[in-house]
């Protein structure tokens, strides 16, 4: 029995504490997202929007700084947000920039600013103009589970900064596409 307790806990010990050392690796997961609100006369459009599945892919690096770590990524991401009157989706790169520290074994948390480039917005059956800026900044908070090549996320993020889009037919009708979502990542040290 002692043997077995042994070989298990030699087994298990590295993957306790794999992803704690400096790195590149690839990343992919899903978003559950809801844009902001209608302003305006949009709300004869539009009613607030429902929850919807978006996902995210791209690659990260990792800056072991002792207890704790830099994690800069580089991800494609698209959200979806269903309305009454049809589907926003909204096509961006994101770029968070995160500070963590290691708590216990596999256990950590995070934050930071992600830095979004607005790729493109479509909403179903209407014109959009273009995002007053394709540039915009957002906060994101979670915790992670590392293993040898292998974590796992779960983090909160808010867009910070205001970002409307207009419809092209509808004076002074206009949507928030600032992201309100949880984001829930798979990550694979290289």
């Amino acid at each position: 029995m002692k043997k077995v307790m042994l070989w298990t806990l030699l087994t298990i010990s590295p993957m306790l504490y794999a992803q704690q050392e400096s790195g590149l690796g690839i990343k992919a997961g899903l978003n559950y997202n809801s844009n902001g609100s209608y302003f305006n006369d949009a709300q004869a459009l539009v009613e607030d929007p429902m929850k919807n599945i978006g996902f995210h892919l791209g690659m990260y690096g990792k800056i072991d700084l002792g207890s704790l770590y830099l994690r800069p990524e580089l991800l494609y991401t698209r959200t979806q947000s269903e309305y009454d009157s049809g589907e926003l989706t909204v096509s961006k790169l994101d770029a968070p920039l995160l500070l963590g520290i290691d708590l216990l074994g596999p256990l950590g948390v995070f934050a930071g600013p992600s830095l979004q480039y607005i790729l493109n917005n479509e909403f179903e059956d209407f014109s959009l103009r273009e995002v007053e800026n394709n540039f915009t900044v957002g906060a994101q908070l979670g915790i992670a589970l590392n293993f040898t090549h292998f974590g796992i996320d779960l983090r909160y993020e808010r867009g910070l900064t205001e970002n409307e889009v207009a419809f092209v037919d509808l004076s002074e009708n206009r949507i928030d596409t600032r992201p309100d979502q949880l984001i829930l990542g798979l990550s694979l040290k290289l």
